[in-house]
C-alpha cells in the first residue's frame, strides 16, 4: 500500500520535523549534562538536573516516541517498505534501541532530579555523559543513513523485487482482451 503524493509529503513532513526536533533536543541537553557532571557550582548543577529532567520529559521522548512512529509510518507507505532496504532496517533498530535506552534514562533523569532538589550539595552526583552522547552518534548514525540510503536488499527485499519483476513481465506479455 502506498501513500498519495499529497498524505507522503504530510508524512515526510512530520517525520524530518520529528526527528531534526529529537536531534535537537539531544544536542541542547548535552551542555546541560556536562554542567551536572563536571560543574563546581551546586545552584549551577541543581538547576542542570531540573533542566534535563524537563527537556527529557517534554521534549526528548515525546520527539523520539512520534520519529520512530512516522518513520515507521513512512517506511510502509512508500516503496522502500520496512524491511526491503538495510538502511531502513538498520534505522529502525537504532532507532528501537535509542528509544528503548532513552526510556530506561528518562526513568534514572527524574529521579536524579528529584535528588538533585534534595540534596544540599548535588555535585557528588554522578552524571552520565556516555549515554547522552551515544544518543547523539546515534541519531547522527540515522540521520546519515536516511540521507544517503546505502544500495542493499534484505532477503525479503529481493524476494519482492522479484515478485514485482515478475508480475512486470507477465502483464508486458499477456494477450490483449
Amino acid at each position: 500500500m502506498t501513500m498519495t503524493p499529497r498524505i507522503r509529503k504530510l508524512m515526510l513532513t512530520a517525520h524530518l520535523t520529528t526527528s531534526l526536533g529529537w536531534l535537537g533536543a539531544v544536542i541542547a541537553y548535552i551542555p546541560l549534562d556536562v554542567i551536572a557532571t563536571t560543574g563546581q557550582d551546586p545552584r549551577l548543577v541543581r538547576a542542570a538536573y531540573l533542566s534535563m529532567d524537563l527537556i527529557v520529559r517534554f521534549a526528548i521522548v515525546p520527539l523520539a516516541l512520534a520519529a520512530m512512529l512516522t518513520g515507521i509510518i513512512q517506511s510502509l507507505g512508500t516503496t522502500w517498505g520496512l524491511f526491503r532496504h538495510y538502511w531502513v532496517l538498520v534505522s529502525l533498530v537504532l532507532t528501537l534501541l535509542a528509544t528503548t535506552v532513552l526510556l530506561i534514562e528518562a526513568n534514572a533523569i527524574g529521579h536524579m532530579a528529584a535528588e538533585a532538589t534534595s540534596r544540599p550539595d548535588p555535585r557528588a552526583m554522578s552524571g552520565s555523559l556516555f549515554h547522552s552522547v551515544g544518543g547523539l552518534l546515534v541519531l547522527l548514525t540515522v540521520t546519515i543513513l536516511n540521507i544517503y540510503k546505502p544500495r542493499g536488499l534484505t532477503r525479503h527485499g529481493w524476494r519482492k523485487q522479484h515478485e514485482q519483476r515478475g508480475e512486470q513481465h507477465k502483464q508486458r506479455t499477456s494477450p490483449v482482451t
